[in-house]
């Protein structure tokens, strides 16, 4: 990293979001040094947004062993040297999403040059989504490798995944968003009549700039978080029995035990943080957000089967690690086909509905091969840093089949289509991590959170960000 890194150019970032975004952006923080040849300076993590989790960079990650791990690679320091015995304060600015290298090079690199020191605001998917390899690498081996969690995270997280183990040999992690601000911004309706209309219409009035919705449109489109029950209905079509135990992961869940009361039925041995230890052993965590949900991804990363109900950034990073450590499955709902499934479920015998929701899931199963090379997120399918084998790389070759509408679309093993969920413009499920600052929901209007990498010709819009979340 010596030989690479300029002298007098440091970068400093500020992440955004819940602890999954701001992964990401200390991920691509690390690649955007490279690209700069800069010092990185620890980043700063964010504190003050929705999640309002005071823990700084050290006290959740640990911070000697990302500077080490990557000393071939980039050079990392704690803080920003002093400048005439004074603090040194950097020059801020922000970059498009999706900014590429040449982007960085024109925006970022003549104001390293003159200022010598730059702190990026806001930084969060920040960096385009396919670079040139070696990049891509280094993100895996910052993200897979470098970034650990510090040794009391880890190991109250390996804690809480052997008690589940000691119940049982296997388990599922369940990944469960259905809090009152990701369904009330989602403008998804799911039944309550007058009370939940009111309740989740008075919390969306926070986003001046959102439109009205059409729950009906938003449901069709697979856009609606799954309900509790609907996943558990889900996982009993799957195949997955009573006597699975399931870990879910979640926060405050809209309508409480009475919206998990479905799921408990169908799988009454359903556990989670607060039902396998004690208010005393979560006592260091439990006034943090981040960490909090960094133990809740280490149970879910440790699970034998992966599902979610939303694709938010938690879901995206643990699907990338489950396929970069050997293909766990991660289970995700094809909500757009599930949707009609639930609609009708009472019109048709349990087989039938348990047939169908096998046949609707094909291509959502985590499966090795499910995802080709190149397509969706990079942190959700990292290609570049995972071997592929020759059947794979003939499929890469022979070129993708075409679908209705001109839609690229892939064959599963008895010869029907299965849709493609990794396609650039897919619609995804809004998810306030993403927002700027849900205490400041006027934010700044609308980004496309699957918009193209970056153009020199195009500049970023006044936004209210895609409210993608962990």
């Amino acid at each position: 990293a010596e030989a690479i890194t300029h002298p007098n150019r440091y970068l400093w970032i500020a992440t955004s979001g819940g602890l999954n975004q701001q992964r990401t952006g200390i991920t691509d923080a690390v690649v955007a040094a490279r690209i700069l040849n800069a010092t990185l300076v620890v980043p700063k993590l964010d504190q003050k947004s929705f999640w309002k989790d005071a823990s700084n960079f050290a006290e959740i990650f640990d911070v000697d062993r990302f500077i080490s791990h990557l000393a071939n690679d980039v050079k990392i320091i704690k803080e920003l040297p002093r400048r005439g015995g004074k603090t040194w304060t950097p020059y801020t600015m922000r970059v498009p999403r999706k900014c590429n290298e040449r982007c960085y090079q024109i925006r970022v690199l003549p104001v390293l040059l003159k200022k010598h020191a730059v702190q990026l605001t806001k930084f969060d998917y920040r960096l385009a989504n396919k670079l040139e390899t070696d990049l891509q690498k280094l993100r895996c081996r910052v993200n897979y490798h470098a970034l650990r969690f510090t040794d009391p995270i880890t190991k109250m997280g390996e804690t809480l995944a052997h008690r589940m183990r000691m119940m049982s040999k296997h388990y599922i992690a369940l990944h469960l968003r259905f809090e009152p601000d990701m369904l009330a911004f989602s403008g998804c309706y799911y039944g309550g009549g007058d009370k939940e209309i009111k309740e989740l219409g008075k919390i969306r009035k926070r986003w001046k700039t959102l439109h009205t919705s059409n729950p009906d449109k938003v449901r069709r489109q697979g856009r609606c978080p799954l309900t509790p029950e609907e996943i558990g209905l889900m996982l009993r079509a799957l195949g997955y029995g009573k006597d699975v135990h399931i870990y879910v992961a979640s926060g405050e869940v809209y309508g409480g035990e009475d919206t998990l009361a479905p799921l408990k039925a169908l799988f009454p041995n359903t556990h989670s943080k607060d039902t396998i230890t004690s208010k005393e052993e979560l006592e260091p965590f439990s006034a943090f957000s981040s960490r909090m949900a960094a133990l809740d991804f280490l149970v879910c990363d440790e699970s034998d089967v992966f599902v979610t109900n939303n694709n938010g950034n938690m879901a995206k990073i643990l699907a990338g690690r489950r396929r970069y450590f050997g293909h766990k499955p991660t289970i995700r709902p094809n909500a757009k086909k599930l949707y009609r499934l639930f609609l009708n479920r009472d019109n048709m015998t349990w087989e039938e509905f348990a047939s169908r929701g096998r046949r609707y899931q094909k291509g959502f199963m985590g499966e090795p091969k499910e995802t080709r090379p190149g397509r969706g997120e990079f942190h959700e399918n990292p290609s570049s840093c995972i071997c592929e084998d020759s059947d794979a790389k003939l499929k890469m070759e022979t070129g993708p089949r075409k679908l209705g509408r001109g839609k690229e679309g892939t064959k599963n093993d008895v010869g029907e289509a299965v849709d493609d969920q990794n396609t650039d413009n897919e619609l995804e499920l809004s998810d306030p991590e993403d927002e700027e600052d849900l205490s400041d929901p006027q934010g700044k209007g609308l980004v496309d959170g699957t918009s193209e990498d970056y153009d020199p010709n195009t500049s970023e819009e006044p936004e209210l960000e895609v409210l993608l979340s962990d």
